[in-house]
This record gives structure tokens, C-alpha cells and sequence, in this order.
């Protein structure tokens, strides 16, 4: 079941794509720029195929997506699969990145928050999350980047690698990377860190009021022992909202690639909106609305692992 709504998802996501790309003002011919003779632009819709009717177009870009053939990319002159097969790899390690600095982080400071509930200190923490959670992320991109990499200039503005990443030792390799890595992570996982701190901590306050948490202090067992069993119990909210946070999750990497030029999925999709490449833009949606659905799945997987409560019989 799981695996026909995610294919549904992933279908609709792609025709809307389809769709409103196409019913968007301009297209490749004319994303050329201004000095091309009206002969050029004319031959170029005729060979894609850009003056046939939108029902032609679909139809004919869904053929070839059964086939599994993504199409041919009009701006990079190369396979669609070559360009996003290239970009993904990138995407991946940054979301993965990301996800897991927000998880952990939100983790730790929402079950700290959740134990002192109602301190003077949960109450700072509370309000310094709630105006990071209300930032976007392109803003505290840019803010980062101004701040550590124009100003300060301790790290690198753009890109994935130094120009001499190739004449440099393994060990120097791997710090060009990281200190490359750095800006877009943070950019990327402040707001999940406040989001999952918020629920981590909602949940272990709830948690510590709980019956077997009153059992275990009057057996004796120590402070740090009675909070990691409310953690345990605590976890269910937080795998949930995971599933919610992919779609954010990607759609902020979409913005954080393009300030620092990360050469991942969301800096080409900008590229191919700009250049009118809709077979680019078309595979990129089915790619992204893959990765969420999939991530979807695997929360809910993770809470029934949590709560066997929760399987379906």
C-alpha cells in the first residue's frame, strides 16, 4: 500500500510539474536572450516539439518516462539522467548531513529543555529556538555568508571544493571539504534542530509526568537513568515529524545550494527554471518527490519499530 501512494505522489507531483512549467509564460527559444533572429527560435520549437498541443507534449513526455527515458537536458546538451545522476549524490550527502545534525540536536536540546520544563532556562532556550524556527533559511544563508565568509572570510564562500583540491594530500582534502561543508549544513539544520527540539521537548515533559517515571524514582534509580527511560518513551513525536520535515528539508536545500552554489539538485533546478530546460526541471520534481515519499516511508517504519502498537495487523 505504502508503495502505490508513494508512486501516486510521485506522478502528480511530476504532472503538476509538467503542467506549469508549460502553461508558464516563455520557453527555451525565447530564454535564448534578446538578438536571436525569429527563424532560429521558430526552428528550435519545431524541434522539440515546443508548437505542438500541451495533451502532445504530455503524452509524449510520459511515453518516454515509461520507457525510462528522462529526456535530453536543451541547456547542458547532455542526458537528463547524466545531469541529475551528478547533482544527487551531492543533495544526498548535505539532506543526510542536515537531517541528522537537526535530529541529534534537537534531540539533546529538547529532552534538556523537557527535564527542567518550566525553568528560567528552558524558557530562554524556548524563545531563542522559536526566532530561529522563524527565519527562513535562504536569510540565515545569507546572513552566514556575509558574516563567516566576507567578512571574517575564516570559511569558504561557495562551491564543494578549493580550485587546488587536486594537488592537496588526503588529509588536506578532507578539511577543504568540510570547511566547504560547513555553511550550507548549519544553514540547512538550524531550523530542524528548533523544530525537533520543540517536539522532543513537548514530549518528554509529557513523559516525566507519566506514572513509570514516579515507579522508577521510588525504586531508588538515579536522576540520569529515570530521564533516559522518559527519553525512550519520548521518541514516538519526534520519528513522526520527521516524514513532515523531508519536504521541508528539500525545499530549503533548493535555496541553500544556490546562495553558496553547492552543485546539488536544488542549484541545477534553478539553472534549468532559469534556462527553460524543462526536462530537467520535469525529472527533478519526480526525483525529489521520490526521495520525500521514500523518507515518509521510512518514518513510519522507524515508529512502528518504536511502537510495534502501531503495526498494521
Amino acid at each position: 500500500m505504502r508503495v502505490v501512494q508513494g508512486v501516486a505522489v510521485v506522478f502528480a507531483a511530476a504532472t503538476l510539474a509538467f503542467l506549469l512549467l508549460h502553461l508558464a509564460p516563455g520557453d527555451p527559444a525565447t530564454a535564448l536572450g534578446e538578438g536571436i533572429a525569429p527563424a532560429v527560435r521558430a526552428t528550435i520549437r519545431a524541434q522539440y516539439g515546443l508548437d505542438d498541443s500541451i495533451v502532445t507534449q504530455y503524452g509524449r513526455w510520459l511515453w518516454s518516462l515509461v520507457r525510462g527515458d528522462l529526456g535530453w537536458s536543451r541547456a547542458q546538451h547532455r542526458p537528463v539522467a547524466a545531469v541529475l545522476g551528478e547533482a544527487l549524490p551531492r543533495s544526498l550527502f548535505l539532506m543526510g548531513c542536515a537531517l541528522g545534525v537537526s535530529l541529534l540536536g534537537g534531540m539533546l536540546i529538547g529532552a534538556w529543555q523537557g527535564a527542567r520544563a518550566g525553568s528560567r532556562r528552558d524558557r530562554m532556550t524556548s524563545t531563542a529556538l522559536l526566532v530561529v524556527y522563524s527565519l527562513p533559511e535562504f536569510w540565515l544563508a545569507l546572513v552566514l555568508l556575509v558574516v563567516f565568509a566576507h567578512q571574517l572570510r575564516w570559511l569558504p564562500a561557495t562551491g564543494i571544493t578549493s580550485e587546488m583540491y587536486g594537488y592537496m594530500g588526503a588529509g588536506a582534502q578532507l578539511m577543504d571539504r568540510l570547511r566547504h561543508l560547513i555553511l550550507p549544513l548549519t544553514s540547512l539544520s538550524l531550523v530542524g534542530v528548533s523544530v525537533f527540539a520543540r517536539y522532543q521537548r513537548n514530549a518528554m515533559q509529557e513523559s516525566m509526568t507519566q506514572p513509570f517515571v514516579r515507579t522508577a524514582r521510588a525504586k531508588g534509580l538515579t536522576e540520569p537513568a529515570v530521564r533516559w527511560q522518559a527519553w525512550r518513551s519520548a521518541l514516538l513525536p519526534v520519528l513522526t515529524v520527521t516524514g513532515v520535515m523531508l519536504p521541508a528539508l528539500t525545499t530549503g536545500a533548493v535555496f541553500v545550494e544556490r546562495v553558496f552554489s553547492w552543485p546539488g539538485m536544488g542549484y541545477a533546478m534553478i539553472r534549468a527554471i532559469e534556462a527553460r530546460d524543462y526536462p530537467v526541471v520535469s525529472a527533478g520534481v519526480i526525483l525529489g518527490s521520490a526521495v520525500t515519499a521514500l523518507g515518509a516511508a521510512l518514518a513510519d517504519l522507524a515508529r512502528e519499530l518504536a511502537d510495534p502498537r502501531l503495526r498494521q495487523p
